[in-house]
């Protein structure tokens, strides 16, 4: 075999069985070990210990994990996190532990394993394995629902601080930011817009949580909480309008509808801000087309080129005006009503 061939040939199989480094990442978060080990070094069996386990196989858990960047080894058996495992602690900036605890567990994991019919298909694994649309299983499945809000609060916490950074908010004197979860992104913009306000709307159980993550960051009494629908109504008033990773969860029809229920809601001289992937040309980019698979096999929504994104903002009467790079995976796509 000639020594391209065989470079091919590893470089494949190291792709191929990817899903072991990402379920070995899993179980070391659903163990809790990230947390404690903390800012020190810790002996696997005292780990094992901890949490009850069998030593050898904390261990072996353990030095893989470390040969993956995760950990560091020291000659003595001792392992501490390494600046990138330090993302897999619970309250570490930008922490990733909710998002790690969502894509390694049971629904998720099957989900994925019916990406083929899903292709065949255009369904969701849901939707072939339960019969049930993501939103409506999450809805009649708490814990599930949890999971889930866990899990966005973990990659908006990742990313807000740059989209809050890397766009001027400083002109507008009232953000409402639609679909916003528990507020990670609006604490981020409000505080470093002192004189601006905000308005964080989303489904009522999900806005419940909101009021302890804003007054942690200071911004509770500059921002107005309110529960309902986007398919219904959003808040009037705003100078800005804020979706962040919220049309990507829909094919156009429903987004469009989201469009136009925001717009309906803009003044004159209001603007709408998408925060979104925009997939790369062909051949680069592989994390956006990942992404984009996970949107075909879990909420059954889709990620869109830049020109994709020009088409439904004007489906739902807007026009795209100016593409904002983050340092983040994110662009903010600025538009206006037409």
């Amino acid at each position: 075999m000639a020594e391209e061939t065989r470079a091919n040939r590893q470089r494949l199989l190291g792709l191929v069985n990817g899903f072991m480094l990402s379920q070995a990442i899993y179980a070391f978060t659903a163990l809790g070990l990230a947390d404690l080990i903390g800012d020190g070094r810790s002996m696997a069996a005292d780990l094992a210990a901890a949490i009850k386990a069998d030593a050898t196989a904390v261990n072996r858990l353990l030095r893989a994990l470390a040969a993956a960047g995760v950990l560091d080894e020291d000659e003595q058996g001792g392992f501490a996190l390494t600046p990138l495992g330090d993302g897999l602690r619970q309250g570490a900036p930008g922490s990733l532990a909710g998002w790690t605890s969502l894509v390694g567990s049971e629904n998720f994991w099957a989900n994925w394993g019916a990406l083929t019919d899903c292709v065949r298909t255009g369904k969701t694994g849901w939707q072939l394995r339960l019969g049930v649309g993501a939103w409506d299983y999450r809805a009649q499945h708490p814990e599930e629902n949890r999971r889930y809000d866990r899990a966005m609060v973990s990659l908006t916490s990742a990313s807000a601080d740059t989209v809050a950074e890397d766009y001027d908010f400083s002109r507008f004197r009232t953000i409402v930011d639609v679909g916003g979860g528990r507020g990670t992104l609006i604490a981020q913009i409000l505080g470093r817009n002192s004189a601006a306000t905000g308005v964080l709307f989303d489904q009522p159980q999900v806005v419940e949580g909101a009021a302890l993550l804003l007054k942690a960051h200071g911004v509770f009494e500059r921002c107005q909480v309110v529960g309902g629908s986007f398919f219904e109504s959003v808040p009037k008033g705003g100078d800005a309008y804020l979706l962040k990773s919220v049309l990507h969860d829909w094919y156009d029809g429903d987004a469009v509808r989201i469009l136009e229920t925001v717009r309906a809601a803009m003044r004159p001289g209001a603007v709408l801000l998408v925060v979104e992937r925009v997939l790369e040309p062909p051949n680069e980019g592989l994390s956006g087309k990942l992404g984009d698979l996970n949107m075909l096999v879990n909420p059954g929504g889709i990620e869109r080129s830049r020109d994709e994104w020009r088409a439904l903002l004007a489906a739902g009467g807007f026009a795209l005006s100016e593409i904002h790079p983050t340092r983040g995976p994110y662009n903010m796509l600025e538009s206006a009503p037409v």
